[in-house]
């Protein structure tokens, strides 16, 4: 990586961690640094007692198991589509 392109993500990365910290932070900001951190290949585990696993826990709706937990059995979600495409 050029020392040019090093240095511009440093300084995307420095602004975009003061703004997802700012109490007054935007969805739009917050949205950013998420598409920054997966153009990245960048993504997390969550385990016991980490932040991932308290938000995790915070979402408004349960697992789709029904257990009230996420695991290996759930499936994705995937919505019936009230008028499916016919294909010939």
């Amino acid at each position: 990586m050029s020392e040019k392109l090093r240095e511009l993500h440093g300084v995307l990365v420095e602004e975009l961690l003061k703004r997802v910290k700012d109490p007054e932070a935007k969805s739009s900001d917050l949205n950013v640094a998420r598409q920054f951190l997966r153009d990245n290949n960048v993504d997390a585990v969550p385990v016991a007692n980490s932040p991932l696993e308290k938000l995790m826990n915070e979402l408004p709706f349960e697992a789709r198991g029904g257990k009230g937990e996420f695991g290996q059995d759930d499936k994705p979600y995937e919505p019936k589509r009230k008028n499916p495409v016919k294909t010939n």
